[in-house]
């Protein structure tokens, strides 16, 4: 069984070889993210089975190594981690992670936990898992879209040439359902990537953040529930004009500083 180890402390890697080779794993050790993403590019040889996958690299955070992991591939990915906090833990497995073992750990227990996702993801996917920065999602440059501008270096938004002030909060969210306009992003989804915890409990709050954005852009329309699931962002259709937008909010409480809900 093919198995790619993605850690970048040599002496912890080499153990993990060694133990994972006698128990008849074939290892590749990628020592950084991008190494990481480049062997799952499709090579034609044997697809690995599951992906042991350290957060602390050193060219980008291993949550956003499972995220464009599970972009593009379905192989199992098992974080391996010191971080044993639980916002961690639910952010890594609401990113898509199959399993989340924290260090120090049993290595009997570690190998009985990359069988069981092993079997779970008897078929991975072959789809390419994207290398190339250019091909990835959620560039950093500005979104525009319904005379919408975001820019996310700036930490600015706007419509149609009017700054609108939005709370740190708002403006995650707006700009996390403005990268891919139509998708629909489970509540789970928007909590682990905005707030960075469990949803359980925090219906209330999403619901407040996405009224304040309807109503601080004036656009009533902007944001779709879709019951049960999540929002999506309504993209811009050809027959959309400015006159469909009602007039913006009074700016007073619009401040960023204002209190987070």
């Amino acid at each position: 069984m093919r198995l790619l180890l993605v850690e970048d402390d040599e002496r912890v890697a080499a153990a993990l070889v060694a133990v994972l080779g006698r128990h008849g794993f074939q290892v590749r050790h990628a020592r950084s993210g991008h190494e990481a993403l480049d062997a799952l590019v499709p090579d034609g040889n044997e697809p690995y089975r599951v992906v042991l996958l350290d957060l602390g690299l050193p060219d980008r955070d291993g949550f956003e190594v499972c995220s464009r992991i599970r972009a593009g591939s379905g192989v199992p990915v098992i974080m391996v981690t010191a971080r044993a906090d639980i916002r961690s833990r639910i952010h890594g497995l609401n990113l898509g992670a199959d399993d989340y073992v924290t260090k120090p750990y049993d290595m009997g227990e570690l190998l009985a936990r990359i069988h069981a996702v092993a079997r779970r993801g008897a078929a991975p996917a072959a789809a390419a898992v994207p290398v190339d920065d250019d091909a990835l999602p959620a560039p950093r440059g500005p979104l525009e879209s319904r005379g919408i501008r975001i820019d996310r270096e700036r930490r600015r938004v706007s419509v149609d040439g009017r700054d609108v002030p939005l709370t740190r909060k708002e403006f995650d969210l707006l700009a996390l359902l403005a990268q891919s306009p139509g998708v629909v992003y489970r509540r789970e989804q928007i909590f682990s990537e905005v707030w960075r915890s469990g949803w359980e409990g925090n219906g209330r709050t999403l619901e407040v953040h996405i009224g304040s954005l309807r109503t601080k852009l004036a656009l009533p329309g902007l944001v779709e529930a879709v019951r049960g699931v999540g929002y999506r962002l309504i993209p811009e259709s050809p027959a959309a004009a400015p006159a469909d937008r009602q007039p913006p909010a009074p700016a007073a409480g619009t401040s960023p500083n204002a209190p987070e809900h």
